[in-house]
């Protein structure tokens, strides 16, 4: 059985559940109850659930949950070409922040740029923060996925490394605490969300490949 949170979360989760209970027992209630306020939005910041992925041929589902708050044309250097759409996707704090995969495929390539912590609702985080890519090939076509520091994240975790092979909806990282994932799918892709739209990952249908 899967953990329902994230691993990444123990390291917050313990110890504020131990300071809960430590100033509880010496009576200090207004500290425990602080911690006890921290240790409940660790564990609820850190769920990590189960979801039910689309099998429909040529689907991409959403690589995050959260909000797509930017559709753009927009290239990257790890992508072939410059025919490529942008869709940005913003996490708030109370978003479940586990990435997924978007389509089944291997990692091509990976890159880490260390930049800003500009709002992640901000477009220009997009190009400005400190972030992470991953360039899937599924074997006809390549998507990028973004990522992103925010304005309260200041750790990105990603376990792709070139040459991974991912099944579509598996989990490839996380980002603490408030965050945005960018995903580049190719020109000419049923593109099925818009701007304002709410998403989770690994459910929803973020487009079809031509």
């Amino acid at each position: 059985m899967r953990s329902p949170i994230a691993k990444e979360g123990f390291i917050f989760i313990i110890p504020l559940a131990f300071l809960a209970a430590v100033f509880y027992s010496l009576g200090y209630i207004w500290l425990a109850g602080l911690f006890e306020g921290l240790f409940i939005f660790c564990v609820w910041f850190f769920r990590d659930p189960e979801r039910t992925i689309p099998v429909e041929p040529k689907t991409i589902v959403s690589p995050a949950d959260g909000k797509v708050v930017e559709i753009v044309k927009e290239s990257d250097k790890l992508l072939p070409n410059d025919n490529y759409m942008r869709i940005s996707i913003f996490l708030n704090v109370f978003n479940v922040h586990v990435n997924r995969i978007p389509i089944a495929g291997k990692v091509e390539a990976t890159r880490y740029n260390k930049g800003k912590f500009l709002n992640a609702a901000n477009h220009k985080a997009s190009l400005d923060n400190e972030q992470t890519a991953i360039l899937l090939n599924n074997g006809t076509t390549q998507i990028l996925v973004k990522q992103i520091a925010g304005l309260i994240a200041r750790r990105i975790v990603c376990y792709a490394n070139k040459g991974d092979e991912y099944n579509i909806g598996d989990r490839f990282g996380l980002i603490r605490f408030g965050s945005r994932t960018d995903i580049f799918v190719p020109e000419g892709t049923e593109i099925k969300v818009k701007e304002g739209d709410k998403v989770s990952g690994a459910s929803s249908i973020i487009g079809y490949l031509k």
